[in-house]
């Protein structure tokens, strides 16, 4: 039988903070930064698993409180694991399912042995303790396996957020304790502590000494805004292990992600480039695009010139346009698929910008031209786009 590699992180190059590195897992290797689209339900929406793999993505997420509910971990595991089951043979990371009991749930009570719920979509009760977060994640063959924590919500008190913090400490102690070891595999611990630098501090010290594989930054994107967001990154990435991968939980924004791996993180996953695909919103290299917008009625420019993506080398904005008008689904199927490749384009930008030490010039410019100030550091970039405000 073949064995599977272990799981392990590998630093190439730094440039600042940044850093570029491979990760390595049973399911095969993920450049860093990297980002990762989210199959929250064991798909990508609006994406066969072929089509996103086109797009540069090397990993996706899927999403231990649904996976849970609807099919059943067993079930999955009884079908061959998540990876069989969505026909996606990269890697996979399953988030523990913590924040979705906290937003989506109903008539929760959560103490110290874990969180009992009632579930949205039937009115059945469910119990979610660390060990079972963690045997979920078993059974869906999960590659990266996330800690159950607690993630109060946005200006809750400094008590508060501390004590909720300190919760998933300990509970990131009885994770560890119960994640079964497997070549390729791993789990990782999550910083907590709200905007407070001395309660971000004392978490990732505490997760440190416990050696997880990797760590997450959980708790932001939940309103606190860009700047309060890069001042927890300051005082928080500096004090997790050098060898070790960081992630950057639900952050989504290019603006945030250039930012973000400025400070050191290295892997990201959010629902945006989806969501607003579904919603005829368009990241482009000059800003985004409402393309339910009437001026794009009779464009004949692609969406972004600078993308040769199938959705902007075949179609128009008139044609996307007309599509999202008559409530085609073609419509949200091929803005996903651009959005997805603009991502992946711009995690690819960033490896190449740390590799070759230009990282602050490429920040710079790309956020320049992402609000349309500027053509984007693209190598090869000739033409200049049609305008692109919304």
């Amino acid at each position: 039988m073949k064995t599977a590699p272990g799981f392990g992180y590998t630093l190439l190059a730094r440039d600042g903070m940044a850093r570029r590195g491979r990760l390595a897992t049973a399911h095969g290797t993920v450049e860093t930064p990297a980002f990762m689209p989210v199959g929250t339900a064991a798909t990508v929406k609006g994406m066969r698993p072929a089509e996103v793999r086109a797009t540069g993505a090397e990993m996706v997420l899927g999403n231990t409180y649904h996976l849970m509910l609807r099919p059943g971990a067993e079930l999955i595991a009884e079908l061959g694991g998540l990876h069989r089951f969505m026909a996606w043979p990269g890697p996979i990371l399953t988030d523990s399912g913590g924040y979705q009991v906290m937003s989506l749930a109903t008539l929760r009570r959560l103490d110290e042995r874990g969180v009992t719920f009632t579930s949205h979509l039937d009115g059945s009760r469910h119990e979610l303790t660390p060990e079972r977060a963690v045997e979920i994640q078993d059974l869906l063959d999960a590659d990266i396996a996330m800690q159950l924590d607690e993630c109060p919500a946005a200006g809750r008190p400094e008590a508060e957020v501390a004590g909720s913090m300190r919760l998933s400490l300990r509970w990131a102690e009885r994770c560890r304790a119960a994640f079964r070891d497997r070549p390729g595999y791993a789990l990782f611990g999550i910083v907590q502590g709200g905007v407070h630098d001395h309660l971000r501090r004392e978490s990732a010290r505490a997760l440190a000494a416990m050696d997880f594989p990797g760590y997450a930054v959980g708790g932001l994107a939940v309103g606190e805004g860009q700047a309060a967001m890069f001042d927890v990154l300051d005082v928080t990435t500096p004090e997790l292990p050098e060898q070790r991968p960081r992630y950057l939980m639900g952050v989504g924004r290019p603006e945030d992600m250039i930012g973000a791996v400025r400070r050191g993180i290295d892997m990201f996953d959010c629902v945006l480039p989806t969501r607003s695909g579904r919603t005829a919103q368009a990241f482009t290299h000059r800003g985004t695009v409402n393309l339910r917008n009437a001026r794009h009625k009779r464009d004949p420019a692609p969406l972004d010139r600078y993308c040769a993506c199938p959705t902007c080398t075949k179609y128009t904005r008139a044609y996307l346009h007309h599509l999202f008008k008559a409530e085609e689904m073609l419509g949200p199927m091929l803005v996903t698929q651009h959005n997805l490749t603009f991502y992946q384009g711009l995690m690819a930008g960033l490896r190449r910008a740390i590799s070759e030490g230009g990282m602050a010039d490429f920040a710079e410019a790309m956020t320049a031209a992402l609000a349309d100030r500027a053509a984007p550091p693209w190598t090869g970039a000739q033409d200049e786009p049609t305008e692109t405000r919304p």
